[in-house]
Parts: structure tokens; sequence; C-alpha cells
């Protein structure tokens, strides 16, 4: 082959190599696939009350980085929306966070119904002394709304989060129990009869939640046995006792969010 034809071989060969790379160069920009879209829903539980770190942003809704969406969202490599909001209820969720969801999101938590119950106002009457509270009293009408009126709730909350994210994998998410027979703070007087029918109704709250999920298709994210061991007075504990301020109570701390919630939910929040 002469010189000059083995040149423009040359100059073939590097302009095809050069044409090559150039596209490979392209591609990451233009096909690198967007991280998953997650959506985490929710109240208290959900948002981090009781990890003390805020950010913020979220104002009085008291959004956490140490809260298990976040934690669960930097594991699996999710971009979060994160909405869930201290104190929300089903009306809540269902007029100010369910706006986030669409046919693109990927996947979904969500807890809620411990407030529709009013379970912070049930565990405020039972932590005064036995004469002075109406603790069963509240345990009962708190139990006959679990019964009665939340399963009905949920059902259309479900619904309306399946119809605005069809595609998406649904994680429902409940509640530990939060005693273990025991009250080691001083400012409060629960009984070991009254810790034992709080974590009661806590199963029930649990079982009205799971079966409303199972019904729409969607999985369930079930904390008791997590937190067995970990309740308020346990060593270590995984929810906060009485705390200062008085909404961190009653709540999960940063260890029960990272090796209590987390563990739980990642594993369920695929597909």
């Amino acid at each position: 082959m002469s010189s000059s034809r083995k040149s423009r071989s040359v100059l073939l060969l590097l302009s095809a190599l050069a044409s090559a790379l150039a596209g490979l160069l392209a591609v990451p920009g233009a096909a690198q696939a967007a991280a998953p879209s997650y959506v985490a829903l929710g109240d208290s539980y959900s948002s981090g009350v009781g990890t003390r770190s805020y950010t913020s942003e979220s104002g009085s809704c008291q959004r956490s980085t140490y809260a298990y969406p976040r934690l669960v969202a930097s594991a699996r490599g999710y971009s979060l929306d994160f909405r869930a909001c201290s104190g929300a209820t089903i009306g809540a969720v269902t007029n100010g966070q369910l706006s986030a969801l669409n046919s693109g999101t990927d996947y979904v938590t969500i807890s809620v119904g411990g407030n529709d119950a009013g379970f912070t106002g049930v565990l405020t009457e039972c932590a005064q002394p036995g004469w002075l509270s109406d603790c069963n009293g509240a345990i009962d009408k708190a139990r006959a709304f679990i019964t009665n009126t939340l399963p009905g709730r949920l059902t259309t909350l479900y619904a309306a989060i399946k119809s605005r994210a069809p595609g998406a994998v649904v994680v429902v998410v409940g509640y530990p129990r939060i005693f273990m027979g025991e009250d080691c703070n001083a400012a409060t007087w629960f009984s070991p009869a009254e810790e034992t029918r709080l974590n009661s109704t806590a199963d029930l709250l649990n079982a009205k939640l799971s079966a409303a999920a199972s019904a729409k298709g969607f999985k369930w994210a079930n904390p008791t046995s997590r937190f067995t061991g970990h309740a308020v007075c346990d060593d270590p504990e995984w929810i906060n006792g009485l705390s200062n301020p008085i909404s961190e109570s009653y709540h999960p701390n940063r260890a029960g969010h990272s090796s209590g919630y987390k563990p739980l939910v990642q594993g369920l929040l695929v597909g």
C-alpha cells in the first residue's frame, strides 16, 4: 500500500474514532436515567418528630434529615419529595400532601391514622394520676373510632393514592408499641394495665391499617417486632419517654428511625 493510501486510511480511522468518542461523551447527559421518584406522606412518625433536629424549610411540619424517608431515599438512590408533616390527619394528607403524586411516581410511603384516633390526647389523659384521669374512657373512645370509623377513611385515602400514582409501589407504615410494662418517668403515672391497653390499641390500629393496605394491594410495614425491647424505658429505648419539649415525647428517636424503621421500610420499598 502506498504511503498516501496509508495516510488516508489513518485519517479515516481517526475520524471514525473521533465520531465514536463524541457519541459516547454525549450519552451520559442525554441517556442517564432519572433517579426513581419517592414521595413520603404522613404524620409525625414519618416526618421525624422525636429526632430533635428539623430542617428550617419544613417549619411546623418538623421534617428531619434523620427521619426514615430521608435515610431510605439516600440508601436506595431515590429522589425524595418529603411531604410528611407533624400532626397530620387523613384529611390533612388528602388536602395538603397528595398533590405530590402523579403517574410518574415510583414509590410512596404513608403513615397516618394515629392523630385521627386522637392518640396524643389519649396519652396525655393516661399520663395523669389515676384519680385525676379517665384513661380507660379515653382508650375506649379511641378504640371505637379505630374500629368503626377509621377503616372507611383509610379506604378513601388509599383509593386516592392509587388513582394519582397507579404505577407506584406503596408501603403503608404502622406504629410501634410504645410501652414495655414499666413507667420510669417521674412525671407520668402510666400503670402496667394502662400500658397493656395502650399497646393493644396500637395493635388494633395496625390491624386496620394492614387490612386496608392489603385490600388496595399496598405493602404493609409492621414495626412491632423491630421495636420489641426498645420501647419507652427499655435499654436502649428507640422511643422517647416524656421529653422537653413535650412534642418530642412518645415518638421514635434517631435510633428508632435508623435501626427500627429504615431497615423495615427499605426492604419493602422496591419492585
